[in-house]
């Protein structure tokens, strides 16, 4: 039973943002979708119904102390890796991936749960190794520990979401305590091999990238290329979309590009598209400045954790949701190679929300147990 002392610190304006992120995101999937045309609106509905869902997993996890959580992180790292191997020997494939999972009345993408149990691993794993985070033989074990189940994402093939555990593994070392020798060494070393890949990844010949993944990259850097004329297609009406909403935009279900549909996936991974020609810059500021808001919340909830591992997990859902974030916008303001990755909240589907609410849930929870509660 949760006391009142607990529930009195529940984080109502973080539970606020993520509804307003949710509703702004039904609104245009439900643009995108056509719903005013008479088009099913199968997707809303869907979405509505992740999302109620996802409450539910949310306040779950909410209410499950979040040390008690954390003592199973053992099982929870197992029962992720086996998650993965089991897509790749069971898997549906789409679109030359397997990454889905048929349960009979849904599917769902393990890779997004595996997110959380990444998070959930490694905090707990840093925070039992803190004292020893800066010795070779701790970072060598971690490091295997992330390898697994990055091989075993990027086998689907999906690079995308193996580079989000990535990045919140560094982001957990990071907080974790990591010395600034292994930091700047790492960006010494990292700066310069980023730029030898580029320039390998241009021969056609390549082996580290798969066809449309190198196709991608190539779209971006030689954007008049007409060779890769397809791949940037998405990301050139993406653009077209957003410069035509400008400053208002041009109404709810008034999207010249989206309504026509010239615009590729506009309910999932450019959503973004859809509300910057309907709503301009005031819709895409809004959505920018709710997850500002959302991690500036979180990181708040943060400093007054009791402990490093309740830290590390607000950082670690931050680090995941942010990243989405920024790279999604990146994608569809062509800043960024198409990555496939969706928009937090926002882009059509369940396991990426249920995720995302799960995180959610995780911050809550420390939040509720927290040593103080500034407002």
């Amino acid at each position: 039973m949760i006391s009142n002392k607990y529930l009195k610190s529940f984080d109502i304006v973080l539970v606020f943002l993520v509804t307003a992120l949710v509703t702004l995101g039904i609104i245009a999937i439900s643009s995108a979708q056509h719903v005013n045309s008479g088009a099913d609106p199968i997707y809303v509905k869907r979405q509505i119904l992740f999302f109620v869902v996802g409450l539910i997993f949310m306040l779950i996890t909410a209410f499950i102390d979040y040390h008690f959580l954390g003592d199973l992180y053992i099982v929870a790292y197992i029962a992720g890796i086996l998650l993965l191997i089991s897509v790749l020997l069971f898997g549906d494939a789409s679109k030359g991936a397997v990454r889905w999972l048929d349960l009979g009345f849904t599917r769902i993408q393990p890779s997004e749960f595996v997110k959380i149990i990444i998070i959930l691993f490694f905090s707990k794993l840093i925070d039992k190794r803190q004292q020893q985070i800066n010795k070779f033989s701790t970072l060598l074990l971690l490091g295997i520990l992330l390898v697994i189940p990055v091989l075993l994402i990027m086998k689907q093939p999906d690079l995308s979401t193996s580079l989000v555990f990535v990045f919140i593994f560094l982001m957990l070392l990071y907080v974790g305590g990591i010395s600034y020798k292994y930091i700047i060494s790492a960006i010494l070393i990292g700066i310069p091999l980023i730029f030898l890949i580029l320039i390998y990844i241009q021969n056609p010949n390549q082996k580290l990238l798969k066809d449309y993944q190198r196709d991608r990259i190539m779209a971006m850097i030689h954007k008049d290329n007409k060779e890769y004329a397809d791949d940037y297609f998405q990301t050139e009406q993406s653009v077209h979309a957003i410069g035509s909403g400008q400053l208002y935009g041009k109404g709810l279900y008034k999207g010249t590009l989206n309504q026509l549909s010239y615009l590729p996936e506009p309910h999932t991974d450019f959503i973004f598209s859809v509300i910057g020609e309907e709503f301009g810059y005031i819709g895409c500021i809004s959505i920018i400045v709710l997850f500002f808001l959302l991690i500036v919340r979180s990181l708040w909830i943060a400093k007054d954790a009791k402990d490093l591992f309740g830290k590390l997990l607000i950082v670690g859902v931050v680090s995941m949701i942010g990243f989405q974030a920024f790279v999604n916008i990146g994608v569809v303001t062509a800043l960024l190679p198409n990555t496939g990755l969706p928009l937090p909240f926002i882009s059509a589907g369940g396991s990426s929300l249920w995720a995302n609410m799960i995180g959610i849930g995780l911050i809550l929870n420390v939040s509720m147990r927290r040593k103080k509660s500034f407002y």
